[in-house]
């Protein structure tokens, strides 16, 4: 669940800086949270079962 959000963030953030720049920097901001979280999640260990 947090790849595939992360994963779909990261698609908006690419099409952000071409297409949607009004988003643009909300897309930044959430793929930059994604990114803690799965940051976070690798460093702690914890695997969702």
């Amino acid at each position: 669940m947090l790849w595939t959000l992360a994963v779909i963030l990261f698609v908006l953030w690419i099409l952000g800086f071409g297409v949607f720049h009004v988003a643009g920097g909300l897309i930044h901001i959430l793929l930059v949270i994604a990114i803690v979280v799965v940051i976070v999640r690798l460093v702690t260990g914890r695997r969702v079962v």
